[in-house]
């Protein structure tokens, strides 16, 4: 854009807008030192890299009332049979060395090792120029995305610490610890890259996904939108393409199976929650007058 007094005065409102949610996030909770405490016994040594967000169900969020208020249910009862079903399928198809998994799968488990806001905020800036915003109804969609994946983020650590549920690399390596005579454990059963250093029950990832997707039904009345496209930094010369954010959705939850980090109960949770949070915000937050 060529200097002019508007772009300037566009750069000084968006500054001071930037100012004044920073001093209003100044003491929301998100830079409290990491107390976490693995359980263990006097003496046992337990892996030491420190956790991730663990300070986060604690964190104010920006729309929901409270961290817990969409928290889900406990995790399965191990010694059920959705739990040996779950248990059995992510050690099939999740495992670094897996022959079940097929070559698509395998794409999408490291297409979506990327996480975080490069994982979705790039699909809203292709929304808001495929559906032709102004500038008002843009800033309004994106700062209305943006709340719902933090919400999403600070809603699922809360479960994800409540419940303290262990990942498929624990799991799995420990299977005989579960009581249920049709899981095995298998000591050397590791996921496709380095498993996230949280709790595994709900996934993050299913939750921000979805949380997108609602957002954009509950704003535009559907999740079909005009074709949005996405590259990935942890699979280079790979692009995805959907015209359907709940395809989107689905696709990143499951390669959290492929990529052996969660089972699919868990995701579908994640995305159940992802759905409250994104409709929540959407329906909540900035009205139009």
């Amino acid at each position: 854009m060529p200097d002019t007094e508007a772009k300037s005065d566009g750069i000084k409102l968006g500054q001071g807008v930037a100012g004044e949610i920073l001093e209003a996030r100044a003491h929301d909770g998100a830079d409290a030192p990491d107390i976490y405490r693995p359980k263990t016994m006097p003496g046992v040594y337990v892996p030491t890299p420190i956790t991730v967000a663990s300070t986060w169900p604690n964190v104010s969020p920006f729309a929901l009332k409270s961290p817990s208020q969409f928290r889900p249910e406990p995790p399965l009862s191990l010694g059920s049979e959705q739990w040996a079903a779950d248990y059995n399928e992510i050690k099939d198809f999740g495992g670094k060395a897996s022959t079940r998994r097929s070559a698509r799968q395998t794409e999408d488990a490291r297409f979506w090792l990327i996480t975080g806001p490069v994982a979705y905020h790039p699909i809203a800036r292709q929304l808001v120029v495929s559906r032709k915003m102004d500038v008002m109804d843009s800033a309004r969609f994106m700062a209305l995305v943006a709340m719902a994946e933090a919400d999403a983020y600070i809603a699922v650590m809360d479960g994800k610490y409540h419940y303290d549920f262990w990942r498929p690399i624990t799991a799995i390596r420990n299977g005989n610890l579960s009581g249920n005579p049709a899981v095995a454990p298998e000591a050397g059963w590791q996921p496709i890259d380095n498993t996230p250093m949280h709790p595994e029950y709900p996934c993050a990832h299913c939750i921000c996904g979805a949380a997108l997707a609602a957002v954009v039904e509950t704003l535009f009345g559907t999740a079909d939108v005009a074709e949005v496209t996405m590259t990935s930094a942890t699979a280079p010369g790979i692009t995805h393409r959907w015209t359907n954010l709940w395809a989107m959705t689905k696709e990143v939850s499951e390669a959290r199976i492929w990529a052996g980090f969660h089972y699919r109960f868990s995701i579908r949770t994640g995305e159940d929650m992802g759905r409250k949070v994104g409709q929540y915000v959407a329906q909540n937050v900035l009205k139009r007058a």
